[in-house]
């Protein structure tokens, strides 16, 4: 009889490691960084160098092209009335942030990266510009600036723009590049050479079977932005390999 249970007992746990290795491979990646603390903000340094103190898997900025080919790190096109892809740099370096910092380009962050011991990653989101060619010129600026700095390995990169994501392609077959849209299957990008997709998690809630297609043909799955434990615990559930949120500590708490 204890032979019986202790047979029936590997068999179910064989059933279940291939649901177990899934699950366990989630990560976490904070979104503009670790802002919500105080004297942080979004897209700072302070934020970038606060998510990488919680050695986290990966923290997230947004970058945009002025019209003189500076690379600022930001969410939204405008800040404090400055359009940054219609501003020259002179007038975005006088921008400052809502913890003092002036705004910083790109290159600021990644010395902070090349400087730092963490593990943590830097996800780079490539803005989509109201010209696709500024998108793409963007995202080749960006991969020339974070090869240059030999950091190919500590970065990802992330848009919603497609031309961005196959510029990147092309110059850096190897890299990880995500597509953010969600209007495309997993199939459709792969054939395009993306090996990543990035969808807010409301889209895996409505085609759960993407995250298994992607894994199937390769890709990594991230999903965005999710901050309640249970849209977490369910995200972690279906098999998502990242998971980026406004609350890096919390999460990186749960899918433990």
């Amino acid at each position: 009889m204890k032979l019986r249970h202790l047979i029936l007992l590997i068999a179910a746990c064989m059933a279940l490691a291939p649901c177990m290795a899934q699950t366990t491979r989630c990560q976490t990646i904070a979104h503009r960084g670790e802002w919500r603390s105080e004297g942080s903000a979004q897209n700072s340094r302070t934020s970038l160098q606060r998510a990488m103190d919680l050695g986290i898997f990966g923290s997230e900025i947004d970058i945009w092209l002025t019209r003189d080919d500076h690379i600022m790190v930001n969410h939204d096109d405008k800040y404090q009335g400055v359009s940054l892809q219609d501003a020259s740099f002179a007038q975005c370096k006088r921008l400052r942030l809502g913890n003092g910092e002036r705004m910083p380009q790109l290159k600021h962050l990644l010395r902070i990266l090349k400087r730092s011991k963490s593990p943590t990653r830097l996800i780079v989101e490539v803005k989509p510009h109201r010209d696709p060619m500024r998108s793409r010129r963007c995202a080749a600026m960006a991969v020339n600036e974070i090869r240059r700095r030999g950091l190919e390995d500590r970065v990802m990169y992330i848009s919603f723009s497609i031309e961005a994501c196959l510029t990147i392609h092309a110059m850096a077959p190897e890299a990880d590049v995500a597509y953010l849209e969600g209007d495309r299957t997993p199939t459709s990008l792969n054939h395009m050479g993306i090996n990543g997709i990035d969808y807010h998690f409301s889209k895996f809630q409505a085609h759960p079977e993407w995250v298994g297609e992607a894994h199937r043909l390769g890709m990594n799955v991230n999903t965005w932005t999710v901050d309640k434990p249970e849209d977490i615990r369910a995200m972690k559930a279906l098999g998502v390999d990242y998971i980026t949120t406004n609350e890096p500590a919390r999460c990186e708490e749960l899918i433990r």
